[in-house]
C-alpha cells in the first residue's frame, strides 16, 4: 500500500485559498482514480482508497489544519504500516512561480509548516513531495495572510490546471517511477 496526502485547511472558510491547492490536487487525483472520490473520516483526515495499476492507495486530506498535518498522516501510516518512502505529499510552495510543479525525492521542510509537521510525526523526511507553485507575495504582505488568501480571478484557471497536473505527477511517480516523473514534470 502507498499513500498520497494533499495538504490544506478544513472548512469552507479556506476553500479556494492558496494553502489549499494540495486538497484540490488530491480531489483531482481521486476523480481520476474513482470518478468521484467518496471520502470517509479516519485518522483525523478525509480518506478514500483506490486501486491504481494493482497498487492499493490511501488518499488523505488531513483535517487537523495545515500546521498539524503530520498528526493524521503519521497515524494513518503507522496503522497501515506504510513506510515514509511510500508516501507522496502534495502541497503549496511560495518559492515556485504560480502554476509550476516540482517533484522532490526527499529533503527538509523548506519553511512549510505542514511539511515540517509531517516530518516531525514520521520521524523521517524520505517521502516524495509534489510542490505546486502559488507565487511569491508582495514583500509588504505577510506570507501567512498570502497563503490564506484566495487566488485572484486571473490566477484561478492556472491554479486549477496546476492541481490537475500535480495529480498527474502523482500518478506518474506511481506508474513510471520518481526519476521519469521528475524529468516529465520538473
Amino acid at each position: 500500500m502507498k499513500a498520497v496526502a494533499g495538504l490544506g485547511n478544513p472548512g469552507g472558510k479556506y476553500a479556494g485559498t492558496r494553502h489549499n491547492i494540495g486538497f484540490e490536487a488530491l480531489d483531482a487525483l481521486a476523480a481520476k482514480l474513482l470518478g468521484a472520490g467518496s471520502y470517509k473520516s479516519a485518522f483525523g483526515a478525509l480518506t478514500c482508497r483506490a486501486d491504481f495499476e494493482g497498487e492499493d492507495l490511501l488518499l488523505m486530506k488531513p483535517q487537523t489544519f495545515m500546521n498539524l498535518s503530520g498528526q493524521s498522516v503519521g497515524e494513518a501510516l503507522r496503522y497501515y504500516k506504510i513506510p515514509p518512502s511510500d508516501l507522496i505529499v502534495i502541497h503549496d510552495d511560495m518559492d515556485l512561480p504560480l502554476g509550476s510543479i516540482r517533484i522532490r525525492a526527499s529533503g527538509g521542510d523548506g519553511g512549510h509548516n505542514g511539511v515540517a509537521s509531517v516530518i516531525s510525526h514520521l520521524g523521517a523526511s524520505d517521502f516524495i513531495r509534489i510542490k505546486i507553485g502559488i507565487g511569491r507575495p508582495d514583500p509588504r504582505l505577510d506570507p501567512s495572510d498570502y497563503v490564506l488568501s484566495r487566488f485572484l480571478p486571473e490566477e484561478r484557471d492556472e491554479a486549477a490546471q496546476a492541481a490537475v497536473r500535480a495529480a498527474e505527477a502523482a500518478l506518474a511517480v506511481l506508474s513510471e517511477g520518481l526519476t521519469r516523473a521528475m524529468n516529465q514534470f520538473n
